[in-house]
């Protein structure tokens, strides 16, 4: 199965993927952390994008494609794959689907998250996570058990990403859903959408994705 999640930030698309990875045995692939794995595998791919991103400029479509395409191939990827940030525009949903028929594959369900704006700046402000060993905390969401020490590590030093505010968020929001609006009326004429409320609790929210999904 490959399986596509769309959501703004925030939506909760990285928590759910991990789920329905250990539910359902789906590779997780989030295009950022594939691309900066190839940077640090020092491959010549790897080197190709460590140059475009070092100039400030954005991956091209055709090169994220091309990753995701070999890790279809590769053996934690045979029960198939959540895609978690791609595709993100029409252009690139549709050099996906080139790249997976030339392999005899398609996208077989495609899930939205859908999620109210300022719910979701709300969120995502509120995040923050220890400098040593990365585990992830929010100021009313997910506070520390004791405050001012990681529950993973006993760290003492927190940081939040410097777009994390509530004006970025909005921009970030706005121009998710102008990118994504035209996916939806794609995916949904291929019979292949469906949508899921992702302002409930996190395990309502797994339990629509199952649901959506169907049988295992």
């Amino acid at each position: 199965m490959i399986l596509v999640l769309l959501g703004a930030p925030g939506a909760g698309k990285g928590t759910q993927a991990q789920r329905l990875q250990e539910s359902r045995g789906l590779a997780h692939l989030s295009t950022g952390d594939m691309l900066r794995a190839e940077v640090a595998s020092g491959s010549k791919l790897g080197a190709r994008v460590k140059g475009i991103m070092e100039a400030g400029h954005l991956v091209p479509d055709e090169i994220i494609v091309e990753m995701i395409a070999d890790r279809l191939q590769q053996p934690g990827s045979k029960a198939g794959v959540i895609l978690d940030g791609f595709p993100r525009t029409l252009a690139q949903a549709r050099a996906l689907d080139q790249t997976l028929a030339a392999r005899g594959r398609k996208v077989d369900r495609v899930i939205q998250i859908t999620v109210d704006t300022e719910a979701t700046v709300a969120r995502i402000a509120g995040r923050f996570s220890c400098e040593s060993c990365g585990a992830g905390y929010h100021d009313t969401n997910r506070p520390t058990k004791t405050p001012g020490v990681c529950d993973s590590c006993g760290g003492g030093a927190f940081v939040r990403r410097p777009d994390d505010n509530p004006e970025s968020v909005r921009t970030r929001l706005e121009a998710y859903a102008a990118q994504t609006a035209p996916l939806l009326p794609y995916y949904q004429k291929r019979g292949v959408l469906s949508e899921v409320d992702g302002m409930l609790g996190i395990d309502a929210v797994t339990d629509q994705l199952e649901a959506a999904l169907g049988p295992a």
